[in-house]
């Protein structure tokens, strides 16, 4: 992808949707629109809008945003069971642009829209909302800008943004959770559930500590956790996650004869990257390079992970090749915003490298990590509140919803944060990985069975025993 004369064409590419100045604060409204995307085989009754607000609540001469909304009505309604708002992780994400594809899935279907109305949101900053804070020629992944190009394209990004008159200090969690509770009200809905998933999670804590007016219940799925640290830690989270893969391969007889001693000879590799880029086929990769892959493979991809590793180690790189060329897959500013008021002020960049030294899958991180801080650094976002560092207390039921195997949102994470939620009901499914309800039945069936009774404890017989060995994909 080319990022060379995407900075110069910033200004002008820049498209920002001005719906008007008033001379007081407007309140929120909410206008239908036609939905985007191919909904012709879909056989639910789906209706999109957007939910038109104040940029800055409360100021009189804000610019009004529009944060897009699509609501799927309920195959068979349950009467009492109120509509589940659905939050996208990311930051930096969108529900809609893929809502087409997931509303035809057979295992999606299981849970959504069954028996309640679901209402996806494309979170401001983002996806099919207006602004959308893209940055178009940059990428960006969780381990952070993948070259020092990236960090300056996206700091050049904000700046444009900021010069056109957008308040970059009022897209992030607590800007959302009252997005929420705005269209909460302009719909007239006297409750709401609350679906989340990775980043998703952290928009419901700040919903459950700044606005949770009528939320019944709530479902975490791979929990983020507002006190949980970004990129201090981070890089270990990620070589962690790859050692359980490692370790579950070693105890599977097929897989430990096709890719014996994993961990070793990955950690010779890695240190051969970092020691400097590397050429094959005539392409140059870095160690951020393979870091970032490593990242992404782990929290979607566990059971094709040592076969795709033996590739990397015997020369092949095309797995790390595939994942550069699809590594813009967020909107780069949204995803600062949020992590720039939300996150880094909570951390030093000096403290990502800490322990480890001596692991050098844990160092391919490092420095991208890092490059969060200094984007970070380059941009005003605003006031930072110490709140937004804090555990969450709250009487809300919830379920959370672990993956053994989860580079981003480990189970531990999950764990600690379940203590500050009154009543709420954690589950750890085995050989999962990130992003639980997908990839498991029982997990899907959870979450149903859950919102039609917050009160009652969700069946844990159908998830696999502790030591159901892992399966992977040989070829």
């Amino acid at each position: 992808m080319s990022r060379l004369s995407w900075i110069a064409a910033a200004a002008g590419a820049l498209t920002l949707t001005v719906l008007g100045s008033a001379a007081h604060a407007a309140a929120p409204r909410f206008e239908k629109t036609a939905c985007v995307g191919d909904y012709k085989d879909v056989d639910l009754k789906v209706q999109c809008g957007n939910l038109v607000v104040d940029e800055t609540r409360g100021d009189p001469k804000s610019r009004r945003i529009k944060v897009a909304v699509a609501v799927v009505r309920a195959t068979q309604p349950k009467a009492g069971l109120p509509p589940v708002v659905y939050l996208h992780g990311g930051p930096g994400g969108s529900a809609l642009k893929n809502l087409p594809r997931l509303l035809k899935s057979k295992t999606s279907r299981e849970f959504i829209a069954a028996d309640q109305d679901w209402i996806f949101i494309d979170q401001r900053g983002g996806g099919l909302s207006d602004p959308n804070l893209d940055c178009p020629g940059t990428n960006l992944t969780d381990a952070g800008p993948p070259s020092q190009k990236d960090a300056d394209g996206i700091v050049a990004c904000l700046k444009a943004f900021q010069a056109k008159g957008v308040n970059l200090s009022r897209y992030n969690a607590v800007e959302v959770a009252k997005d929420v509770q705005d269209l909460r009200r302009v719909l007239k809905l006297p409750l709401i559930d609350l679906y989340g998933g990775s980043y998703g999670t952290r928009i419901e804590a700040a919903i459950q500590t700044h606005a949770p007016q009528g939320v019944r219940a709530v479902v975490q799925d791979s929990t983020w956790p507002p006190e949980a640290d970004w990129t201090v830690g981070g890089p270990a989270m990620v070589s962690s996650s790859i050692d359980i893969v490692m370790a579950k391969c070693a105890v599977v007889a097929e897989c430990a004869k096709r890719y014996p001693d994993l961990k070793a000879k990955l950690a010779v590799v890695a240190e051969r990257w970092l020691a400097g880029p590397q050429t094959i086929n005539g392409k140059t990769y870095t160690a951020d390079d393979l870091g970032g892959y490593l990242m992404d493979a782990s929290y979607f991809t566990a059971g094709v992970l040592p076969r795709d590793l033996w590739k990397i180690i015997q020369g092949d790189v095309s797995p790390v090749a595939d994942f550069v060329e699809s590594r813009d897959y967020y909107s780069e500013g949204q995803f600062m915003t949020h992590l720039c008021k939300e996150e880094i002020p909570f951390e030093a960049r000096a403290d990502v490298a800490k322990g480890t030294e001596n692991d050098p899958v844990a160092r391919l991180m490092v420095v991208s990590m890092q490059r969060i801080h200094d984007v970070c650094k380059a941009i005003d976002v605003g006031a930072i509140s110490p709140v937004e560092q804090q555990p969450v207390k709250t009487a809300i039921p919830t379920l959370f919803l672990a993956a053994e195997i989860d580079p981003g949102c480990p189970p531990e994470l999950t764990k600690a944060a379940s203590e500050g939620y009154q009543g709420s009901q954690v589950v750890i499914v085995t050989n999962a990985t990130h992003g639980v309800s997908r990839g498991s039945p029982c997990a899907r069936k959870a979450i149903r069975n859950f919102f039609q009774d917050p009160t009652k404890p969700v069946d844990r017989s159908c998830l696999p025993a502790a030591d159901t060995p892992m399966m992977f994909t040989y070829e």
